[in-house]
């Protein structure tokens, strides 16, 4: 299938109305590569603005919840993404959580502390020595980026970074678009999907995302949920968007038919 074919599809469409019907829909979101393109310099990331002001417009309906499910920090994407008010929001691929005022911090303890110090000490050798690559420090982990390398320098990168980071107890590694991730929190969006599922006390989730991590959470979905994979790389999603533009598409759909039911109740 060739990129100019995918946008939304029938099959998608009559997802999007069957969901909108559920008793309490959960909207459960990625954030870089699905509201907002893909960018170099991660602070520049935006929600494109049909997609923005969908996501506020959901968050407003009655037995409507809307999140955001994101690797980054949790400042980093409340400041990139600004959500609407009510929207919840998961950091750090599932080791931040913010429920609303009042959510407590991630406290990491002395043992982790010391372990994300070792971490940060490998990877800053590494990008010493690999041009293009740097670093971005989280709360329980450290991320190392490598879209601004050349490729076989990318590789090289985080081939030598794997290969010492195994060796270490308790770091948790995960790969993605140009970026290894390192915690010393066992977290992940499937769990994140899990979490908020029992919080909200969603009937069905609709989930989107991009990346790898993303499958995580596709994995978990279930029933009447729907997942929707957002560009061309394998996934286990049920339906698939080529870009961000045509996340704007589904949820101005979405929003359409969950207002026509919202509004019938």
């Amino acid at each position: 299938m060739t990129a100019e074919n995918l946008t939304l599809s029938p099959e998608l469409l009559d997802a999007v109305r069957r969901i909108s019907g559920t008793e309490h829909l959960l909207v459960a979101l990625d954030f870089d590569g699905t509201l907002s393109p893909i960018v170099d310099h991660a602070e520049d990331a935006r929600p494109l603005p049909r997609s923005a002001a969908a996501l506020e417009a959901l968050a407003q309906l009655p037995r409507t919840t809307t999140a955001l499910i994101s690797g980054r920090a949790l400042d980093s994407l409340q400041l990139v993404a600004s959500p609407p008010a009510d929207t919840l929001l998961i950091g750090s691929h599932g080791a931040e959580v913010w429920l609303g005022e009042g959510s407590l911090g991630l406290e990491l303890d002395e043992d982790q502390r010391l372990k994300l110090a070792a971490v940060r000490e490998v990877l800053a050798e590494i990008v010493n020595i690999a041009p293009g690559t740097l670093l971005e420090d989280k709360p329980a982990g450290v991320v190392l980026h490598t879209r601004m390398a050349d490729d076989d320098v990318a590789e090289d990168a985080v081939e030598a970074a794997m290969r010492v980071l195994r060796e270490h107890p308790d770091v948790y590694l995960k790969t993605g678009k140009r970026v290894l991730e390192t915690s010393v929190v066992h977290a992940s969006k499937g769990e994140a999907v899990e979490f908020l599922r029992q919080a909200t006390g969603a009937t069905a989730i609709l989930f989107a995302g991009d990346d790898v991590t993303d499958e995580d959470a596709l994995g978990r979905l279930m029933g009447d949920d729907v997942g929707i994979k957002v560009g061309l790389d394998f996934t286990q999603a049920q339906y698939r968007v080529e870009a961000p533009v045509h996340v704007a598409e589904l949820l101005e759909a979405l929003l359409r038919e969950r207002r026509r039911v919202t509004a019938e109740a």
